[in-house]
């Protein structure tokens, strides 16, 4: 295998996998968090937002643009614009809908809810920031997973269409 098809090959597999995380995230754990009390729920996304910022996460969910303009750099070179520009695309939708949502929105929700003293507030506290929270990061949340199924779809498109230089 050349280094066009690995990186392509590479691409695909990173970015199905981010999309299958938010996708699950959003059809399983978001319906399952909204069963909690709300203390329960406030101290459970306390905990994942800190447990998700590891290499394991922050590796691919930052890589992954990097990974998809290589490739479409890599296929523009060899001349198959098709491909080329559908990987861009995907690069873009990535970059703008999953990474740039995710820091301009999910992330300052989620610093706010950290900072948040669940030992030390009471049961209404608890409730507005969860409320504060849940609503509006769901819905980003739901953008990102759109915005990943959709950039997953694009290098998926680019890896099965025929190569050809145009």
């Amino acid at each position: 295998m050349d280094p066009k098809q690995i990186l392509l090959t590479t691409s695909v597999v990173a970015t199905g996998l981010m999309a299958g995380l938010f996708y699950g995230w959003s059809v399983s754990v978001i319906p399952g968090t909204r069963r909690l009390a709300s203390t329960d729920y406030v101290a459970l996304m306390q905990h994942i937002n800190r447990e998700i910022l590891t290499p394991r996460f922050l590796v691919p969910f930052v890589g992954i643009p990097l990974l998809l303009g290589a490739a479409a750099v890599t296929q523009f070179r060899a001349g198959d614009q098709r491909r080329g520009s559908l990987i861009a695309a995907a690069a873009g939708t990535y970059l703008v809908g999953v990474f740039g949502v995710t820091a301009a929105r999910n992330v300052p929700l989620n610093e706010a809810l950290d900072a948040f003293d669940l030992a030390a507030a009471d049961r209404d506290a608890i409730d507005r920031r969860r409320t504060t929270y849940e609503n509006p990061w769901n819905r980003w949340n739901t953008v990102r997973a759109i915005a990943n199924v959709a950039s997953f779809s694009l290098v998926a498109a680019a890896a099965v269409i025929s190569e050809r230089a145009d």
